[in-house]
């Protein structure tokens, strides 16, 4: 059986629970602590927590171990991180303050998925 990519499911995990506008970036010519971000937003705390559950549940499911995460409680700004990918899922006024796809803007952008892209995608399908 071949191994999923843990950006693969992550990415897939996010979609499900309607994660908004979904960044990856590759950084590993940046640093060695990773090789991909990942950065999204959740609407509210609920959905914030509910995003983070639903990556813990595929990844555990998949047997992917060793997640150290930060910020659940609070659900404002959660990190998961996977070793190689690294995932954080911000509220928006955080994720505008923080930036972080400004602070690696050298990365190269590996996937982007907006709300208003998916709109258009699912009004195409439709036409």
């Amino acid at each position: 059986m071949e191994e999923t990519p843990k950006l693969d499911l992550i990415l897939d995990a996010l979609d499900d629970k309607k994660a908004v506008d979904v960044v990856t970036l590759d950084v590993s010519h940046q640093t060695q602590m990773m090789d991909e971000l990942v950065v999204c937003t959740g609407t509210s705390n609920i959905h914030i927590r509910a995003l983070a559950d639903g990556v813990l549940e595929v990844m555990k499911q998949h047997g992917i171990k060793g997640v150290r995460a930060e910020g659940y409680n609070e659900a404002r700004w959660v990190l998961l991180d996977y070793g190689d990918v690294v995932l954080h899922i911000f509220s928006p006024d955080d994720r505008e303050f923080y930036r972080l796809e400004e602070f690696w803007r050298a990365a190269p952008l590996t996937e982007s998925i907006s709300q208003e892209a998916i709109a258009a995608e699912e009004s195409s399908a439709v036409a």
